[in-house]
């Protein structure tokens, strides 16, 4: 990959992406193995404007090792120098962005038990930060290159060097990277967006019916004045950013108490160092009430029983089945990748920003208005070919506004 494209591709990632302003805070999350780009990202930051720039260097090997070798009581405590370091990030108004690209098998074989220890205890302590950046109220933007093994991972048939340059290939086209004006590019992506945001925004549909011929039949109760979004977001002082590279969804918030019926994965869900194959989930009253998975079923269990509101939505994004990500037909293994290829649904907990006033709502106001919490939000893909939407008006009216995998607005 020539110099000036990755340069290109960071400097994207920190003007757009982050949207970086004279004299904050940056920190970054990067691989070790990934230092020439993290150290890239760095100057395009510094570049910008930044005061200071931090950059937190991210291992799998030593993650990995720490779930297989670590004393078992590790996994029931989160440090709490951690803990003060988001505080004092988050008090200073640091812009977060991501790096990733981690071997989507890196934990494979880790007793899952630990992973949903940890990830239980890692949640609560993390949730006053995550409430920052899921208001908005933070800006952050996650991107990603490729490792090796991720590489090989999505195409096992080529060899090393070859998969590393597709997976590039692939990863700057979903970008939109990949052109001489990477930052222009997404202006006018994002001015796609406009015209669906506003239709769905006015007709405020008390439901949506959705169906596939996978066999979804799922009736999504929608929350009042809820709020569709897609493409940038907005801080609250309505500096623009976008919190992924790449990003197709138009995305809302159902009410946790109104989803019916059965909802039928159309791709694989990478989870934990666990890939959830041939699942589906059946719904009343908003709550999944049986499951099954052809493949770790244990593992979906597991995600589900993280508590209440993990088995209820916190979302719902619509993809068309003409996003340039599923058009190349590839699985990922990656949710940044493979939640922008198909319609998806989060199950956890929601966006505040996604029903009217929400960033200035208290958690208890949000969950009597409908919305979900939990410690965790794990999107899954459900979106085909043949997908069909309906809105549902008050008076009970449906208004087919997606059909054949494609927006009729």
């Amino acid at each position: 990959m020539n110099e000036k494209t990755l340069k290109n591709y960071a400097e994207l990632i920190v003007r757009s992406g982050g949207n970086v302003q004279k004299g904050q805070l940056v920190m970054i999350s990067c691989s070790v193995d990934d230092a020439y780009f993290g150290r890239m990202v760095r100057d395009a930051a510094y570049d910008a404007g930044a005061s200071e720039v931090a950059i937190d260097w991210l291992d799998d090997s030593t993650a990995r090792e720490r779930y297989l070798r670590g004393a078992d009581e590790i996994f029931d405590e989160y440090p709490q120098w951690r803990v003060v370091k988001f505080k004092e990030q988050d008090n200073r108004g640091a812009v977060y962005l991501h790096i990733i690209s981690s071997d989507p098998d890196y934990l494979a074989g880790v007793d899952p038990n630990r992973l949903m220890r940890f990830s239980k205890v890692a949640s609560a302590a993390t949730k006053p930060h995550s409430a920052l950046t899921m208001s908005s109220t933070l800006r952050w933007s996650i991107a990603a290159i490729p490792s090796p093994a991720w590489a090989k991972k999505v195409f096992p048939d080529l060899s090393e060097q070859d998969a590393i340059a597709k997976l590039w290939q692939y990863i700057l086209k979903c970008s939109r990277a990949d052109g001489e004006n990477p930052i222009d590019a997404w202006e006018k992506h994002n001015a796609s967006f406009v015209n669906r945001v506003k239709y769905l925004n006015e007709q405020q549909f008390k439901a949506l019916h959705i169906t596939t011929g996978l066999g979804t039949d799922l009736t999504l109760g929608m929350v009042d004045n809820h709020v569709w979004e897609g493409g940038s977001d907005s801080d609250k002082q309505g500096n623009q950013f976008f919190p992924n590279i790449p990003t197709e969804e138009i995305f809302s918030m159902p009410h946790k108490d109104k989803t019916e019926g059965r909802v039928v994965a159309s791709m694989p869900l990478a989870h934990q160092g666990s890939l959830i194959d041939g699942f589906e989930l059946t719904f009343e009253k908003g709550k999944v009430v049986s499951f099954k998975a052809e493949k770790n079923e244990e593992v979906l269990k597991n995600m589900l029983a993280m508590d209440e509101g993990a088995s209820r939505l916190g979302e719902i994004a619509i993809v068309a089945n003409s996003s340039p990500i599923g058009q190349l037909g590839t699985l990922f293994y990656n949710t940044l990748f493979d939640e922008n290829a198909s319609a998806h649904l989060a199950l956890g907990r929601a966006y505040p920003k996604n029903i009217k006033g929400g960033d200035d709502l208290s958690q208890e106001e949000l969950l009597a208005r409908g919305s979900n919490d939990s410690l965790i939000h794990v999107d899954f893909m459900f979106g085909t070919p043949d997908m069909r939407i309906a809105g549902i008006k008050e008076d009970g009216t449906e208004v087919v506004f997606f059909d054949k995998g494609e927006y009729l607005i």
